[in-house]
């Protein structure tokens, strides 16, 4: 490890051990705490046109706030967003906006979301928090290079925005930012490569030529597969530009990207038959010490995926972090709510009440609500999570899904319950992708095919046909779905199984407008319009249930 990197990690370390202190001394005062960040969040609002409009005063109690107020989505905001953009101005929270943050659905559209000033040092607390505990718990990853996901937007979206719009380090106060750079094994000038495929050539070129990393962050795991998967392919190229230092065919589409150079990485390549072996990986990266991403409900299996190829490494999951704010984050082996970042409510999905956080009970499943820097008051987030406990009195909370179902024809499938039955079915060495709902088939009516990843030299129609029925009989315990069947209004449900689904449809999400890095894989999508020719074709002889 360099000296800057040393230096970096010391001193990093010393500033975020204040906000690790403070998120353990204040677990005894949630509703203390919770209502003074309501009561800054009103006076910052209540000072700003759209809050003015909507006629926000800065001395309402959480009370009155949750009766004038009602629950919002991204849409609430789409015109205030536009005018905010481009006015440049403080249309919806009195704060500097510093940036602003993509973000999308599956079939949605790219929503941009306000990093103010307020809303950056909601981020800092829980940063703080998280990367102070890391240090504790795993005081190895402080010896090594760190790598932070850039979660790049697609190629066709590039000149609207900086190149470092999605730099995870950004939501860093400055200073501890200059010395987390210090730190990094992948500079952010990666994000300034021509394409997205450019942009990961480059962060495995640096992860490849560095022996010290001993830290990866990623959101998905299907992110970090893909990119290891890619050093496979792109194995010869990669130890040409070890050995000479230079881009070589790329080299007119990286401006600005400096290249490393290993002769270790170099040869380790040649001498590597390409196949993904934890052996590899340790001669690869024998200092690595930590993976962090995503790790529940649908990323389950690739998450497993990820940890049997870098067993010599921990592994930390993620909690429940979303553009718009944070939930929940890792710490001391727990989840708990990031308490001391912004103002947070939960609707109750057996009753619809909603809640503060100091009224939640163990083993309630709850919808969160955010009131968060950005100006969005009573966010309605569309994750589904259960209260597994309490540190001190904030509770820790258990990511089980998201609950923005799909209603083709009146079935009314739930994430939930589309994660439910792929967690039930005998998937017979298979892996999961997700389960698409569709508005078009081969035919006439809409249907609900499973797509799963199987291996190379797999009897296809046997494993498609076993997989149809078990999820054809499991949606038919839904009532509605039954019906529907019964009425003609659904197709029979099918399974599509491809030695390397993943892929594709993570290309087709691309394709879609989705912010690279970011794409999740989720139990259920609602996939409208047209099918993609991959599947079209597969579909043309599906195996269904019988």
């Amino acid at each position: 490890m360099g000296a800057g990197t040393s230096f970096g990690h010391q001193l990093l370390k010393l500033l975020v051990t204040p906000g690790c202190r403070r998120f353990e001394r204040h677990l005894g005062e949630l509703e203390a705490i919770q209502r003074g960040r309501l009561s800054r969040w009103l006076a910052a609002v209540a000072a700003s046109p759209e809050g003015q409009r909507r006629g926000v005063r800065a001395d309402w109690t959480w009370e009155q706030f949750a009766q004038h107020m009602p629950l919002t989505t991204y849409g609430d905001y789409a015109e205030a967003l536009e005018r905010q953009r481009a006015s440049r101005g403080r249309e919806m929270v009195d704060s500097p906006v510093m940036r602003y943050q993509p973000t999308s659905g599956s079939t949605s559209a790219v929503k941009w979301i306000p990093y103010s000033k307020l809303f950056l040092e909601e981020l800092d607390e829980v940063i703080s928090a998280w990367v102070g505990d890391l240090y504790r718990q795993f005081p190895k990853q402080g010896r090594g290079t760190h790598y932070w996901s850039l979660s790049w937007i697609p190629t066709d979206m590039r000149g609207q925005t900086a190149g470092d719009i999605n730099d995870d380090m950004k939501m860093l106060s400055w200073g501890k930012r200059l010395l987390a750079y210090l730190t990094q094994s992948v500079p952010q000038d990666v994000a300034l490569a021509e394409t997205s495929d450019d942009s990961l050539f480059a962060t495995v070129a640096y992860l490849v030529a560095d022996e010290t990393l001993g830290f990866i962050s990623v959101w998905s795991p299907t992110f970090a597969l893909g990119a290891l998967e890619q050093l496979s392919h792109w194995r010869e190229e990669l130890a040409q530009v070890m050995d000479t230092g230079d881009w070589g065919a790329r080299a007119a589409r990286m401006p600005g990207v400096a290249c490393p150079r290993s002769a270790r990485a170099a040869q380790l390549l040649r001498a590597w038959d390409g196949q993904l072996d934890p052996a590899f990986f340790a001669k690869l990266w024998p200092g690595l010490a930590v993976v962090s991403s995503w790790d529940t409900a649908a990323a389950a299996p690739w998450a497993d995926k990820l940890r049997a190829l870098l067993p010599h490494a921990n592994f930390q999951g993620k909690g429940l972090w979303a553009t718009e704010g944070v939930v929940t984050f890792p710490f001391q082996g727990r989840f708990p709510l990031a308490y001391l970042s912004h103002f947070y409510e939960f609707e109750d999905t057996a009753t619809g009440q909603v809640l503060a956080p100091w009224q939640v009970r163990e083993g309630m499943e709850v919808i969160p609500i955010l009131t968060t820097g950005s100006g969005f008051a009573r966010y309605k987030m569309s994750d589904v999570v259960r209260v597994d406990g309490f540190l001190g009195q904030v509770p820790c909370l258990t990511f089980l899904g998201r609950n923005d179902g799909v209603d083709l024809v009146g079935e009314k499938t739930s994430a939930t319950l589309a994660q439910q039955i792929q967690d039930g079915m005998s998937l017979q060495g298979s892996l999961p992708v997700t389960l698409l709902a569709l508005d078009q088939s081969t035919r006439l009516s809409p249907g609900y095919v499973l797509l799963v990843e199987c291996a190379e030299g797999t009897d296809r129609g046997a494993l498609e046909s076993s997989l149809g029925r078990q999820l054809e009989q499991a949606l038919l315990n839904n009532f509605h779905y039954k019906l529907a069947r019964e009425l003609g209004q659904l197709q029979p449900a099918a399974c599509v199984a491809l030695p390397h689904m993943r892929d594709l449809y993570l290309d087709q999400c691309r394709l879609r407008g989705m912010v690279e890095g970011n794409i999740k894989i989720e139990p259920l999508r609602h996939w409208k319009g047209q099918i993609p020719d991959v599947l079209r074709q597969a579909l043309d002889e599906p195996a269904v249930a019988a």
